[in-house]
């Protein structure tokens, strides 16, 4: 099982949201590519990062910091935040980034992405994020009437590399990541998913590695890792026993 550090972006500095709200933003730095390294030097190998500004606006807000992470970090990383059109997408591709997530333009506009995954095999992430069993765009300020699964079994036939599935209520608030949640929608579509929000301590990590067998890529933290609740070797060691 993969765990992601999240870096997410909001005017070029290091931040985390509570529950996707941007008026709750906790600023843990300035200099994400320090940021990116510091993951480096504990291991890790993939690095999931969110231009938040990028959500709400529709395009990329944070680029040059993204750049940053990129040159800073040697592994794999994964992005999202306002990634919506094709110029888009192979932009990023070009400045080095592994893999791209596509919420809103998933939901919006299906047949795009589903082409996007055919052309950039392995390249593209759905993000299927839930209020209440719903799902959120927009940077989580519009819920839709699809549910989850739904959405997700849209693009079984596609070619995505992942979904990606964050319970919105969970997110940043260290209550624990939504286990039941995530499994279901792991056994009910053919795509692996990372699991994201609430991530508490290493205990969420050694449950979410036992059922990696039934389709759980990976886990997405960020402010357990900042708050220093998780620690990133730890976490990294228990989830490669999976």
């Amino acid at each position: 099982m993969i765990v992601f550090p999240a870096i997410d972006l909001k005017g070029g500095q290091v931040v985390r949201l509570a529950e996707g709200d941007m008026k709750r933003a906790t600023v843990y730095g300035d200099n994400p590519a320090a940021q990116a390294a510091l993951f480096v030097g504990a291991g890790a190998q993939h690095l999931h990062v969110v231009d938040l500004d990028g959500s709400f606006a529709g395009s990329a807000q944070n680029r040059e910091a993204v750049e940053s992470i990129v040159k800073a970090f040697p592994g794999h990383v994964q992005l999202g935040g306002g990634i919506r059109k094709r110029e888009d997408v192979e932009g990023w591709f070009g400045a080095g980034v592994s893999r791209v997530v596509m919420g809103s333009a998933a939901l919006k506009d299906p047949e795009f992405v589903k082409d996007m995954a055919r052309e950039f095999e392995g390249g593209i992430v759905v993000a299927v994020d839930a209020k209440n069993g719903m799902v959120a765009t927009e940077g989580w300020a519009e819920v839709s009437d699809v549910p989850v699964v739904d959405l997700a079994r849209r693009f079984e036939d596609a070619g995505v590399a992942a979904l990606l599935f964050t319970d919105i209520g969970r997110d940043g608030l260290l209550k624990g990541v939504n286990i039941d949640a995530t499994v279901e929608l792991a056994r009910q579509v053919d795509i692996p998913v990372i699991a994201s929000g609430g991530v508490k301590g290493l205990d969420d990590i050694h449950v979410l590695s036992l059922y990696a067998k039934e389709g759980i890529e990976g886990v997405i933290t960020g402010r357990a890792l900042y708050d220093g609740r998780l620690d990133l070797a730890a976490a990294l060691a228990m989830a490669a026993k999976s």
